[in-house]
């Protein structure tokens, strides 16, 4: 799971929204060429200001809008005078499509989603030394694909109700169930898991968490329906043993959206990122 990224010629469509603390962008950025648009929140000032990217959940494609599923945490960021980059990824939005294979195995979302931290550090107001990652559900797996395929790219990484780290959890979890041809053509390619196990431990970003250099939050509901709580408790105790520093909130009583405890879990966020990104 490494690659070459290449991230780069931010660009601004429109201004959505100017409030009292930022302005709130319509924005496209090359990923290695794809073209990949999102949302840039500006915090007003000249900076240089650190930076998060948010990579969202997922959202059907087809139905998917720039900057959807995320909100809350684009407008508590940017008011804690973090410049935001929320990717859409490709095949959403205003993006270049993305192939059958690239919405299944969400390795080009992880590429997008490292390229917007290079396109936001080309950024003149952007501090390029202090910029981290914030990821909801699919997004939490980006971010681990993420950080596993460039390490010390960010400082700091926070997940929210994350998939699994296991490929073969998510793919039996959520694909079989709704999408079986798309398990069926995967296996057609590269045989099934029982045939060719290589392949599918090497879709896990949990193969290869010694390769993780950033300290991780991890916060997640105990009743969360959509994502089991235990597979978070699994990834944080692989952390650990990794020597990754590691943090797991558990929220009792929060499902998979978080409601009642949502403000305590993005102070605790803000928290966490200004003191490993030193702001």
């Amino acid at each position: 799971m490494r690659a070459d990224f290449d991230g780069r010629g931010l660009r601004v469509l429109r201004t959505e929204t100017r409030t009292d603390a930022y302005t709130r962008q319509q924005v496209t950025y090359r990923s290695n060429g794809t073209l990949v648009s999102g949302v840039l929140l500006r915090p007003h000032g000249g900076g240089p200001f650190p930076a998060v990217v948010l990579n969202h959940g997922y959202i059907e494609p087809s139905a998917y809008v720039t900057g959807q599923g995320m909100a809350r945490e684009q407008d508590w960021l940017a008011r804690a005078g973090f410049v935001v980059l929320h990717t859409d990824y490709r095949g959403h939005a205003a993006g270049d499509p993305a192939g059958d294979r690239e919405r299944e195995l969400r390795l080009a979302y992880t590429r997008d989603s490292i390229n917007a931290v290079l396109a936001l550090e080309r950024l003149p107001y952007v501090d390029a030394d202090k910029t981290a990652m914030v990821g909801r559900s699919m997004g939490g797996g980006v971010t681990l694909n993420a950080l596993v395929a460039a390490p010390g790219l960010v400082d700091a990484a926070v997940i929210y109700a994350s998939v699994s780290s296991r490929f073969l959890d998510n793919l039996e979890h959520f694909t079989r169930p709704n999408r079986p041809e798309a398990v069926a053509a995967l296996a057609s390619e590269f045989g099934t898991p029982e045939q060719s196990p290589g392949f599918y431990r090497g879709l896990s970003s949990r193969t290869y968490v010694d390769r993780i250099t950033e300290p991780v939050l991890i916060h997640h509901g105990t009743v969360d329906a959509t994502c089991p709580p235990r597979w978070s408790r699994t990834t944080h105790r692989l952390l650990e043993r990794a020597g990754v520093d590691s943090t797991l909130v558990e929220y009792p009583g929060e499902d998979h959206a978080f409601y009642a405890r949502w403000q305590d879990s993005i102070v605790r966020t803000v928290r966490f990122l200004r003191r490993h990104l030193d702001v």
